[in-house]
Formats: C-alpha cells, structure tokens, sequence
C-alpha cells in the first residue's frame, strides 16, 4: 500500500463526500428555495465550506501527482479540512430545527446537518495521513 497515494486519494474521496452530503437536500425536497432558506439559516452557509472542498480537490491532487511541492499541499489541505470541518459544525449547530423538520417528510433530513459535518472529516484526516507519510508529522 502506497500511502504517498492513497493518503490524498482518502482526502479526495472525502470531498468528494461532502460535496454529495451537500447535494442530498435538492433531492429530498420538492422546492430548491426551501433548501436556499435551510442552508442560510445558519450561522453562515455550508455551500461556503463546499468552494473550499472544491479547492481541497484540487490541491490534494496537485501533491498527489506532484504538479505542487506535496508537504505544501499536505499542509494547506489540513488547514483547509479543519476550516470545513469547522464551519459546517458551527452551521449544523445553529440552524433552527424546526426549519430543519419542516423541510419533509423524510426523516433522511434531521439527520442530514450532521451527516455534512461528518462527510467533512476524511478532509483533514485524509490530509494529516498524507503530511505523516512525507514525514511531516
């Protein structure tokens, strides 16, 4: 097992996740308006943290394949994990649940905030194995 691949990959694949978790609620609800007014109600939204996954993506890559210096993108994509991390717990914490239980019927939703939290963490644990493999940590 290479872990100098399969560390960033693990963070990929986490993004990857969180930007799926994002997505779940566009299908769950009949009205995407309703969904715009579950992911403003928090703190601040968690579409936020998404561009930041999406950049994670990039970065990770660029180590993986070596296009950027891996120990630089090993450390950003921590720091950057952590942030996502953060801000999406910060969100799940304050949205209104009453917000969240009138979304549907499903009870997939009352759930969902915390599963986007969760989807979040493979970011930086991804990140933190890739910078241990490089001997960073």
């Amino acid at each position: 097992m290479d872990d100098l691949r399969l560390a960033p990959t693990v963070g990929i694949v986490g993004c990857v996740l969180y930007l799926a978790a994002l997505a779940v609620p566009y299908a769950l609800v009949e009205t995407p308006s309703a969904v715009s007014a579950y992911y403003s109600a928090g703190a601040f939204s968690p579409l936020i943290p998404g561009v930041f996954a999406l950049i994670s993506i990039i970065v990770l890559a660029a180590g993986r394949e070596g296009r950027s210096d891996p120990s630089v993108a090993a450390g950003a994509s921590i720091g950057i994990g952590v942030f996502i991390v953060a801000l999406s717990a910060v969100w799940a914490l304050t949205v209104p649940e009453s917000l969240v239980l009138g979304l549907t019927e499903s009870t997939l939703m009352e759930h969902h905030r915390w599963a986007v939290v969760a989807a979040g963490c493979p970011i930086p644990l991804g990140s933190a194995w890739f910078a241990r493999a490089l001997g960073l940590l």
